[in-house]
């Protein structure tokens, strides 16, 4: 099937009009109408090669939202019409331990992203969301409920799970007191969960503008992180801190502000790797976890989540012809807090 899309064809060419063929389903396989798609800050990262190894034409795109238009032969979870969802990975090996326990993010082998890498076959490129239509294996699909915005679901699949997943493994709940550093696509969707869980919510940001923010998403604090005095206040004060800082900083500051058996949940990817001091990590015997995405089961449980507590992000809706732009207001944190691409608009 030939479908539109917005592809990049090197790290400095901006995203273009670009014409693709998706596979016919195969037994196992879902055959989706994209019809949201999240703008994560990682697209441009592998857009413009500063992770390295990037492949190109490469069509971005992983966080999916859409209507089933057809399905393999032996799909029984989906049929034609249904709301869907597809995330940061289309494929695992399935055989290791972790692609068994459905934490196929952790494949031995290495997941399939969505997009720049090649698919199973070691041939295929695999092509993102930044399209009209997407045919997946039924395993990395994912149901949601018509309840929900679909807009505000897309970025679920990316910013949520990757905020939702740390949470529940350090066991986030009532009586907990978390800090959320850093409100933006990743901190905002951490502030709701959190909240949603029953913890105590404090929002750190070095931007005095985000109280409001802040507030509304539902934190019951707010500290300016450029006030040390305040900051220092605050030491050995949570059980979890989430850090979505992507820019290069010092986790010390982070680490002192937790407790007893305090963990420091690590979703931001620095460019430069962080120094660490261990007299911080012996003292309450805290600890630093580093977390990606969720697996299959995990990111169904979110979605599912979210519809009993109407959770969703906040989008701004772009049409697809606005993502080189979207691009540029993103690196300057010009958005509250996700750009979703209206895919009606490729058509």
């Amino acid at each position: 099937m030939n479908v539109k899309a917005y592809a990049a064809q090197s790290p400095t060419s901006p995203l273009a009009p670009f014409q693709m063929e998706r596979r016919e389903p195969r037994p196992e396989d879902v055959e989706l109408e994209i019809l949201y798609s999240g703008v994560c800050h990682s697209d441009i990262h592998q857009v413009r090669d500063e992770w390295g190894e990037s492949i190109y034409p490469m069509v971005p795109g992983h966080e999916i939202a859409g209507r089933v238009t057809r399905v393999g032969k032996k799909v029984k979870r989906f049929r034609a019409g249904d709301l869907a969802t597809v995330g940061v990975m289309i494929d695992s090996c399935r055989k290791c331990k972790p692609c068994k326990g459905h934490q196929e993010q952790y494949c031995s082998e290495g997941m399939t992203g969505t997009y720049n890498g090649y698919e199973r076959d070691g041939k295929t490129i695999a092509m993102g969301g930044y399209s009209t239509h997407i045919v997946t294996d039924q395993r990395f699909v994912y149901s949601v409920s018509p309840k929900l915005d679909l807009a505000g679901v897309a970025p679920l699949l990316c910013a949520g799970i990757t905020t939702y997943s740390p949470l529940r493994y350090a066991g986030a709940g009532k009586r907990d007191k978390v800090a959320v550093v850093g409100l933006g696509g990743l901190g905002h969707m951490a502030v709701k969960f959190a909240v949603a869980f029953g913890c105590e919510v404090t929002m750190l940001s070095t931007s005095k503008s985000k109280q409001a923010d802040a507030k509304k998403l539902g934190a019951h604090h707010f500290v300016l992180a450029t006030d040390q005095d305040a900051v220092r206040k605050l030491n050995s004060h949570f059980d979890i801190v989430v850090n979505t800082i992507s820019a290069n900083h010092d986790y010390e500051p982070y680490l002192r502000l937790l407790g007893v058996n305090g963990k420091l949940l690590v979703v931001g990817l620095p460019a430069k790797n962080p120094e660490v001091n261990p007299f911080e990590l012996i003292k309450n015997r805290r600890s630093i976890i580093g977390s990606m995405i969720g697996g299959t089961g995990e990111t169904q449980e979110m979605l599912d989540f979210c519809a009993k507590k109407k959770i969703t992000a906040d989008v701004e809706q772009i049409p697809m012809s606005y993502i080189n732009e979207a691009y540029e207001r993103m690196m300057k944190n010009d958005v509250k807090y996700r750009f979703v691409i209206d895919m009606s608009s490729l058509k």
